[in-house]
């Protein structure tokens, strides 16, 4: 069942979509865990969110750099003490990576990605995982993006590190199962954000065409699906979610508002999670 009061995690929480959840998750009364780079960025989103939250509602904050593995124990241990073990983490927070041919990718950047978008994200699991345990109830929400389910030219870093998330949560959904936790994956769709400005400053000679384009008519008509991504990373952490796990879940695409009614169908089904594809799925024969 979930705890009256639950405690939410929420990395990348001052802008895009993590502030789209961390405002779904007031609205519902919980308190909160705002995490992000920049204490000024932090302050303000605070003040916003605590104008519209309820009586007795908490809203913590800390700032902290998620490209410095060094800096997380720390982190986590300072959340703990201040704010207690939380109920939900949802790792927003994510970086671009350098935007071009791997070979041309500054080292440097290409392992900050890394740091940012995949051992950031399994640090902060790790570090909270044994509260969850003990409490036998928690709801890990990674958030998932471009690459993860299909080859990314020019954005190996990023996509590297996404479909790494991707895995880590199928394979820990299945070692934490037994303690009413659940693991999942949210592709928000494409949103206007700086990772999309990102792609338009690098421009068609480094993102490529495609991507360029892409990014340009995202920024020009922005579809705000981060409203929807929120809805369902909220909707993952209910009660009527409570057996869905190990999945990746398009917001856009999926009907995942109809999820729960397929829960026991899906529960030992490769449906919604990364698999290699063999000759027989598409009909072939290779002798």
């Amino acid at each position: 069942m979930i705890p009256s009061r639950r405690l939410v995690i929420i990395t990348g929480a001052t802008r895009g979509l993590g502030r789209q959840i961390a405002d779904r998750f007031r609205t519902t009364g919980d308190d909160l865990v705002l995490v992000a780079r920049h204490e000024t960025d932090l302050v303000k989103t605070t003040e916003e969110l605590s104008c519209g939250a309820r009586e007795h509602q908490n809203i913590h904050y800390f700032a902290a750099d998620l490209s410095d593995p060094a800096a997380i124990p720390k982190l986590i241990a300072e959340i703990q003490s201040n704010a207690g073990n939380p109920d939900i983490v949802i790792n927003n927070a994510a970086i671009q990576g350098p935007i071009g041919p791997v070979h041309t990718n500054d080292w440097n950047e290409w392992q900050t990605c890394l740091n940012v978008c995949l051992l950031a994200p399994v640090q902060f699991t790790r570090g909270f995982l044994p509260g969850m345990i003990e409490k036998k109830y928690g709801r890990i929400v990674n958030i998932s993006g471009g690459g993860a389910t299909a080859p990314r030219a020019n954005f190996s870093s990023y996509a590297t590190a996404k479909c790494g998330l991707v895995r880590f949560s199928e394979t820990l959904a299945q070692e934490v199962r037994e303690y009413g936790i659940t693991v999942n994956c949210v592709a928000p769709g494409a949103m206007s954000s700086n990772l999309t400005k990102n792609i338009i400053s690098a421009g068609k000679e480094y993102a490529g065409s495609a991507e360029f384009e892409s990014a340009l008519h995202i920024s020009q008509e922005n579809p705000h699906t981060e409203n929807r991504a929120a809805d369902l990373v909220h909707f993952l952490t209910t009660d009527a979610c409570a057996t869905i796990t190990g999945k990746l879940i398009s917001a856009i695409w999926d009907p995942w508002e109809k999820l729960p009614d397929a829960a026991l169908a899906l529960m030992n089904s490769d449906v919604y999670t990364l698999r290699r594809i063999i000759p027989q799925d598409r009909n072939l024969t290779v002798e």
